[in-house]
């Protein structure tokens, strides 16, 4: 796991790309609070449901940006 940084809101996560097509994210509670698609989905629902957020495009795009600069590893690339 390695740190990363959301370009767009600031939400600081650990990210693990174990192929270009798997990425694992472990979040922190200040980060779930920070990430602007998450707040979005979550005042959407009327149920808080955790299973219904699936990715922030945003934190994505900072992931795959830090793979470019070397900062993430993929592990079977």
């Amino acid at each position: 796991m390695a740190p990363v940084i959301c370009g767009r809101c600031g939400a600081g996560v650990e990210a693990r790309k174990s192929s270009w097509n798997q990425t694992s994210v472990q979040w922190s509670g200040p980060a779930l609070g920070r990430c602007e698609e998450r707040c979005t989905v979550t005042h959407l629902t009327e149920i808080e449901s955790r299973g219904l957020f699936l990715t922030c495009s945003a934190l994505s795009a900072s992931i795959v940006d830090a793979v470019r600069a070397g900062s993430v590893h993929v592990v079977d690339g």
